[in-house]
């Protein structure tokens, strides 16, 4: 029996309350125990959830692999890096991973138009697993709601060794009205598959994450690439308002949803 066959017999086994509680969230609940120790099925979940938080830090980006040869083609996403040459000098040096090198520089001024409404940016950060598994179906929806709303597109680049602080540099090159960087977040031990977007207004150097709005837990088992996208254009809408971006803009949750985002007079 595999661990999820016997993680899903083992829900059966629980009473109805406690199926609901298990039910709602993947946190490691009432997993029962041997002794003052887990149960081996539960070590050894945690030993793979914790091996695929490694393999997705350590894994190096490869565009046709992890997003498919036809997404690229059909994109046409080219791929650039930041100043942090290999995935150690990207982990110990934070730093480096939130500028391009001079290459880069210079592709991204040769490829992209500037003042663009909308200019989306792939970024591996600390998941390529996230990459893989969210990009594909999330970037299309944006693409159309802008498409739909007759905002102005860039063409859309990922880069190598990523931290969100290159939103900073994109903007000083490029000068976008907005910036979204979708990039993999740190992996837990629930799941690797987990994608952040970063928005900026008119994104700016020495911008900080309170000039920046966060949509993040984009996965299976959580926000859905559907309604990440809905939240993603919503806030967009909001900034072009406002002209503005950060801790002065504020989702609104609501019984039906999220509602668009509003300006915190506060």
């Amino acid at each position: 029996m595999s661990l999820e066959e016997d993680h899903v017999a083992r829900l059966h086994d629980l009473p109805e309350a406690l199926k609901k509680v298990r039910e709602r969230t993947p946190a490691r609940l009432l997993a029962g125990r041997s002794g003052s120790a887990y149960r081996t099925n539960t070590q050894l979940e945690l030993r793979e959830a914790h091996a695929a938080a490694r393999d997705a830090v350590r894994a190096e980006m490869n565009l046709s692999e992890d997003l498919g040869e036809s997404f690229v083609r059909d994109w046409n996403v080219f791929e650039v890096c930041s100043r942090a040459a290999t995935k150690d000098e990207y982990l110990l040096r934070p730093g480096q991973g939130r500028q391009f090198n001079d290459a880069s520089r210079a592709e991204v001024l040769k490829r992209c138009a500037a003042e663009v409404d909308l200019q989306i940016v792939i970024g591996d950060g600390l998941s390529v697993t996230a990459i893989a598994a969210q990009v594909s179906q999330l970037l299309p929806r944006l693409a159309q709601g802008a498409k739909d709303r007759g905002w102005s597109v860039g063409s859309v680049f990922a880069v190598r060794h990523c931290r969100v602080g290159i939103l900073n540099e994109i903007g000083e090159l490029l000068r976008p009205r907005i910036a979204v960087l979708l990039i993999g977040e740190r992996p837990g031990l629930a799941t690797a598959e987990s994608l952040s977007a970063y928005l900026a207004y008119k994104p700016k150097p020495f911008d900080t994450d309170a000039n920046r709005n966060l949509i993040s837990n984009i996965h299976a088992r959580g926000v859905g690439p559907e309604q990440a996208a809905d939240r993603i254009l919503n806030l967009i809408v909001a900034m072009k308002t406002a002209n503005a971006s950060g801790w002065q803009l504020r989702e609104k949750l609501t019984a039906f949803g999220w509602q668009d985002s509003q300006l915190d007079g506060r």
